[in-house]
């Protein structure tokens, strides 16, 4: 064989090794697009299964105010005194009322503020969840 025969079987060779390349290259990059397109479609998902999962769990923590209604009334009666109940609903300024008001009154306006406590806690219970929850949840009253 001569040389121009051989460069010819080696420009072949190249041009075959070549087009085995690109036939490889598009392959992969076809797979790429198919992992990436899966991906894609996972993180959708997630996204969404997340996002149900959120209104779940806000709607949860939303429909759960009658066990806070029921704690805050059991503890209204048994501790009203120290404003544990108005700490259990969010009303720091009042709770924070009441225990000062027991605690340094020496005792002579504890009874008062105890039935001001078993007041509420009955009153507290004797709602409906939905009464309760836009009473003293939405509409913020904190007393009686």
């Amino acid at each position: 064989m001569s040389e121009t025969d051989n460069n010819k079987d080696l420009k072949k060779d190249i041009e075959e090794g070549a087009r085995k390349i690109k036939a490889k290259a598009k392959k992969i990059a076809k797979e790429i697009d198919e992992n990436t397109q899966e991906f894609q479609e996972e993180a959708k998902n997630t996204a969404e299964e997340f996002t149900q999962g959120a209104k779940q769990a806000y709607q949860q923590i939303s429909s759960d105010q009658g066990s806070k209604r029921i704690v805050a009334g059991i503890v209204a009666i048994l501790f009203g005194s120290l404003g544990i109940h108005k700490f259990i609903l969010g009303y720091q300024k009042e709770g924070i009322v009441m225990l000062v008001i027991s605690l340094f009154s020496l005792g002579f306006l504890l009874a008062l503020v105890a039935l001001i406590g078993i007041i509420e806690g009955i009153i507290y219970l004797s709602k409906s969840d939905e009464e309760f929850f836009q009473t003293y949840q939405i509409g913020r009253k904190p007393w009686f």
